[in-house]
Formats: structure tokens, sequence, C-alpha cells
């Protein structure tokens, strides 16, 4: 009673096809398969994010930008 043999398994694969039919497993692997790609695709952009950092803007020339700030006069 320790181990089951291939016999074991493949009557309980044929049991569970019954009891839930081919396109129900078939729509339940598609799912999971969807699950499993979109977490692998996740975790290469979060991986990549990290990865690839814009460079800081680099300052072109030494110029200085006088400005005068006014302040808003109520009507």
């Amino acid at each position: 009673m320790g181990s089951f043999s291939i016999w074991h398994w493949l009557i309980v694969l044929v049991i569970v096809m019954l009891v839930f039919g081919t396109k129900k497993l078939r729509n339940v692997g598609q799912d999971l398969g969807g699950a499993v790609k979109g977490f692998k695709d996740g975790m290469k952009e979060a991986g990549g994010a990290e990865k690839v950092a814009e460079p800081p803007p680099t300052q072109v020339g030494g110029e200085t930008i006088d400005v005068e700030v006014k302040e808003k006069t109520k009507s």
C-alpha cells in the first residue's frame, strides 16, 4: 500500500476524465497555461525595469536663466 503503480494512476485519470469531461479539463489547462505565461511575462517586465534605468539628464551648457517672480494680485 506504500506506492501506486502506473495502473492505479491510469484508473484515477480515467475517473477524473469521466467526472469532469475532456472539455472542462482542456479549459482548466488553458487557463493554467495562460496564468503561468502571464506570470513569466510579469517577471520579465519587473526584472527589465530595474536593469534599464534612464540615464540622468546631462547639462548642455552653463547658462543661468534669470527670471523675475511676480505675485498675483487679488482683483
